[in-house]
């Protein structure tokens, strides 16, 4: 089984980083810690025009983008 992070709906600031918003592990933790670090970079270095959550489903994690209002 292929433990998965996508990012959906990636905004301008993670294009421009050259970022992948799909990757497939090979185990849950590392997909994890792939997906928590990846979370944390969009939060802390990105131009705050957005809000970032994570979701986690049957071991694949999704990062959702949402615009601040």
């Amino acid at each position: 089984m292929m433990y998965k992070v996508k990012v959906t709906s990636p905004c301008s600031c993670f294009v421009k980083n050259g970022l992948n918003d799909f990757q497939d592990f090979s185990t849950k933790e590392e997909a994890k810690k792939e997906a928590q670090s990846l979370l944390h970079t969009m939060q802390t270095t990105f131009c705050a025009k957005h809000e970032f959550s994570m979701l986690e489903q049957f071991g694949s994690f999704t990062i959702m983008t949402k615009s601040r209002r």
